[in-house]
């Protein structure tokens, strides 16, 4: 495969040849993401670069997580798709950056929410729709998100919706919850920056919770939604 290489929010993309930059989309704590159009095709494609996956085990094991899951709900209309994935190895061999090339939306909920652009009543039940409907199937795998928020939902100019970051994502035993200790310790020491949408046993460092955790997410985004602000803002 022939790469190009490109700098794109402070970070240089090491990718498939056939892909063309095109702009810089975001960037977070595990990474950051560019919009590319495809050569040939002229397909537009989102490419997220993961760093430091080896500095640390527990960001080896999100991103492997995420790759596993993203893989396993391929073909979900409101999940989004993973195209392909790319890992560019050293001269030693050795690795620390992998590329997943995800289908491309034009915006997030977050995004739309503080452009303070009017919305409709058939636009907040579009939205809810669509994440609830994403949400049952990812829960009807025995799988619990637990990151979602208004920037994990993936919007496009169609108001199609698409749930992605699975990276804090877990396995749950139906009937009997979640998390072994050490799972539920990870959890907990990475799940910080979206504490508007966590559900009180989470709050409450319970061992065991339930999809309730995931719906209760989704009640807190409707009511941004509504409101034009988190509904539970706070530090602590």
């Amino acid at each position: 495969m022939q790469r190009n290489t490109f700098t794109a929010l402070n970070s240089t993309f090491v990718v498939d040849a056939e892909y063309q930059f095109v702009k810089e989309l975001g960037q977070g704590a595990y990474g950051c993401v560019v919009a590319a159009t495809h050569r040939r095709s002229g397909e537009g494609c989102a490419i997220k670069k993961i760093t430091n996956i080896n500095t640390k085990r527990i960001l080896t094991k999100r991103c492997l997580r995420e790759i596993r899951l993203l893989h396993h709900f391929r073909g979900h209309k409101n999940i989004t798709c993973l195209y392909d994935m790319d890992i560019v190895f050293q001269p030693s061999g050795n690795f620390d950056e992998v590329y997943l090339y995800e289908e491309l939306m034009e915006a997030d909920l977050h995004a739309i929410i503080r452009s303070r652009q009017p919305l409709t009543d058939a636009h907040f039940q579009s939205f809810l729709y669509q994440t609830l409907c994403g949400l049952k199937y990812i829960h009807s795998a025995n799988v619990l998100h637990r990151d979602l928020k208004p920037g994990n939902l993936l919007v496009n100019a169609d108001c199609d919706l698409k749930i992605c970051d699975f990276g804090l994502a877990r396995g749950y035993t139906p009937g009997g919850g979640t998390s072994r200790a050490a799972g539920n310790q990870g959890f907990m020491t990475e799940y910080v920056a979206t504490r508007w949408y966590r559900a009180p046993e989470i709050m409450l460092s319970f061992g065991n919770y339930t999809t309730a955790i995931d719906v209760w997410s989704v009640g807190c985004i409707l009511a941004e939604l509504l409101g034009g602000k988190p509904i539970f803002k706070g530090r602590e």
